[in-house]
């Protein structure tokens, strides 16, 4: 590895080669195992993307890491969990874990004006860190774009983007709207460096990488990945995949500059778990959704999304660099997390693998009503219903005509990889209730309406839209 972390504790690391045999990890229920084989396999199938790295975090540990498809395509190389990956975004999350260390030792504040650190900002005399944490600052985001545009081909400093974008005036007015801008934390970048008085990855070698003995990480920005990694790609269209263009050196600072493994991604997830790298008011901070000045949510805390998956609180966040696209999602309460890395962009299989897989692993019990209707899809699979479950138009809708179709449309489909409530509301003086059922390659629809007796009006599935 080149000079990007800290010699003081690289050198103290065992040699990469040895580091790296230990990323395959294969500690979990093999019949949880074989649904997120399942789900990673398929999901690539149904998408085209090369290859996707793994890692799931259950009761706290990290209990699985595995690969899947190819990293390399000519000539095919088969992915391993021994691979990094770009992770893009997600690294924004250790940015901001780098100003709340910060801010622990007394250094800044959350509600410094980011003036204070770095001059010559538009309006740095009000925007704060928080905002610029939260995507509330205004200031324009430098690359929107899902490619990579001719200027990014070359070298860029930090202090260029921020010359070019953080000194135009401003989208909106400070922590009045939210909107996802890379500028916000290439200044947050800056004022790591400014305030600790080194380099932002070394910052973060000696308080993170180290301490959680994440040994692969590397600096993207610095450097492209080694052949023994995996290799970007895109394509045009329903083109062929090519090997994906590198951005050019500074671009991703602060904002998009790590790759790693699953493995290592998930041994911070572990942390963010059990919180062992920040102080507990640190995290609150963190995974704490801001509000904008009227009072509205944002759906994000400080370098993170913060979301509700089945009435569980989720830390989420995707990245996407030029040839990667990755997803990483904790459920923080539950001692869960599923990190995804892929290996082309402007596609969206990371997020699919991780919204299939993160409820499995979460292990979240199916309510009353998902059962119920799981019962009579199984039934219905085998060509009868019961009957005692029906208003009488819902039973003369299922004819022996219709018994058949659902049964002979059904039956070859098999156990669907993930079946779920995702709507409920009131109509008609009964229940509306929707389902997405997921197989490979295809999503069905169900809908359902329920008496307040129980008696089933409607049970109909159609392709999802």
């Amino acid at each position: 590895m080149k000079s990007i972390f800290p010699l003081l504790w690289l050198a103290a690391t065992v040699p990469y080669s040895i580091a790296m045999q230990a990323q395959a990890v294969d500690t979990i229920d093999p019949a949880l195992r074989s649904r997120i084989d399942r789900i990673a396999t398929q999901v690539l199938e149904e998408t085209g993307v090369p290859s996707a790295s793994v890692a799931v975090v259950k009761g706290g540990k990290l209990v699985y890491a595995h690969a899947y498809g190819k990293a390399h395509l000519e000539p095919a190389v088969d992915a391993t969990a021994e691979m990094r990956y770009s992770i893009g975004s997600i690294s924004k999350q250790f940015t901001a874990a780098a100003i709340l260390l910060l801010q622990e030792q007394g250094k800044l504040s959350l509600d410094d004006a980011v003036g204070k650190h770095v001059a010559g900002l538009t309006r740095g005399d009000e925007v704060t860190i928080r905002q610029i944490l939260s995507h509330t600052s205004g200031y324009q985001d430098y690359w929107p774009e899902d490619y990579v545009m001719t200027p990014m081909l070359h070298p860029e400093s930090a202090q260029q983007i921020l010359d070019t974008w953080a000194k135009k005036p401003l989208d909106f007015e400070p922590g009045t709207q939210w909107q996802y801008s890379n500028t916000n934390f290439v200044i947050a970048g800056a004022i790591v460096e400014k305030v600790s008085g080194g380099k932002l990855m070394d910052f973060l070698g000696e308080h993170i990488f180290h301490p959680l003995g994440m040994k692969s990480v590397w600096n993207s920005d610095e450097a492209k990945l080694t052949q023994t990694d995996a290799t970007g790609y895109y394509r045009h269209a329903l083109g062929p995949l090519r090997i994906a263009p590198k951005e050019g050196r500074g671009w991703m600072f602060a904002a998009g500059e790590l790759a790693m493994t699953a493995h290592d991604l998930a041994l911070w997830d572990e942390s963010l778990i059990a919180q062992t790298v920040l102080k507990p008011e640190s995290y609150k901070q963190m995974f704490t959704e801001v509000k904008l000045k009227d009072g509205k949510g944002t759906h994000y805390g400080l370098g993170v999304s913060v979301r509700d998956l089945a009435g569980h609180r989720a830390i989420e966040h995707s990245g996407e660099v030029s040839g990667f696209v990755s997803d990483n999602e904790v459920l923080v309460d539950d001692g869960a997390a599923v990190a995804v890395l892929t290996n082309q962009d402007a596609v969206g299989a990371a997020s699919t693998i991780v919204r299939l897989a993160a409820p499995v692993v979460a292990g979240y019990p199916a309510t009353a009503v998902e059962k119920q209707a799981i019962a009579i899809f199984h039934d219905l699979q085998q060509g009868h219903i019961d009957r005692t479950l029906l208003a009488p138009n819902l039973s003369d809708y299922f004819t022996a005509e219709a018994l058949a179709d659902f049964h002979e449309s059904l039956a070859p489909l098999g156990e669907p990889l993930t079946f779920r409530q995702t709507g409920e509301q009131l109509r008609g003086g009964m229940t509306f209730h929707a389902f997405q059922i997921v197989y490979p390659g295809k999503r069905l629809s169900l809908t359902t309406y329920t008496y307040p007796n129980g008696k089933l009006e409607q049970y109909l599935i159609a392709p999802a839209e």
